[in-house]
């Protein structure tokens, strides 16, 4: 499985470089492998995130802003519903990747089955 986190390094707007940043240094720091896709600079990347949004996840005037994060083709989500996740240290299910033995995932998600 691989995460693709689609961002814009073109972008105009401070407040979407910041949680571009934010995505991609968190990632980082977990050792999550991903990849970025540009879609300022590539059309059809461009297409294939504004496709791959679900309808009830765009935006009013219908163009998702990026950052947007997938795992493969799977949509998980915006910058918004990532920093939730993160809030509630829960980014791996975010990702819909098994947690790594020892992480604060990991103990949750026990916890959780064993209630």
């Amino acid at each position: 499985m691989v995460i693709k986190v689609y961002l814009a390094t073109a972008s105009g707007s401070t407040a979407i470089k910041k949680k571009q940043q934010d995505v991609v240094g968190f990632l980082e720091a977990l050792k999550v492998d991903y990849t970025e896709f540009d879609i300022a600079t590539n059309e059809e990347n461009r297409m294939w995130m504004r496709e791959n949004v679900p309808g009830e996840k765009k935006p009013s005037n219908g163009i998702p802003l990026p950052p947007q994060i997938f795992n493969d083709q799977n949509y998980c989500g915006d910058y918004d519903t990532f920093f939730n996740a993160k809030e509630d240290n829960e980014v791996f299910a975010f990702l819909g990747l098994a947690p790594p033995p020892g992480s604060k995932d990991e103990e949750q998600g026990e916890a959780a089955r064993e209630s």
